[in-house]
């Protein structure tokens, strides 16, 4: 083999293995973010959560001087 031809196989591999590690960086986070859904409970996720009296909703409409 000529040191060209090394040089190039060892460039591919060292690329090959640069995208491996960030594919499977990528995923991690993914995998994360299911473990951390699978905590609320289905009664949890179906209960209302928007209230209209609350002191921040009362400050947005109050900021924006929207009617009510």
């Amino acid at each position: 083999m000529t040191k060209q031809t090394n040089e190039a196989g060892a460039r591919r591999r060292l690329l090959r293995t640069l995208g491996a590690a960030g594919a499977a960086a990528a995923t991690l986070p993914i995998a994360g973010a299911t473990r951390a859904a699978a905590r609320e409970s289905r009664e949890e996720a179906r209960k209302a959560r928007y209230q209209a009296n609350s002191a921040h909703v009362q400050a947005f409409y109050r900021t924006n001087r929207y009617e009510r």
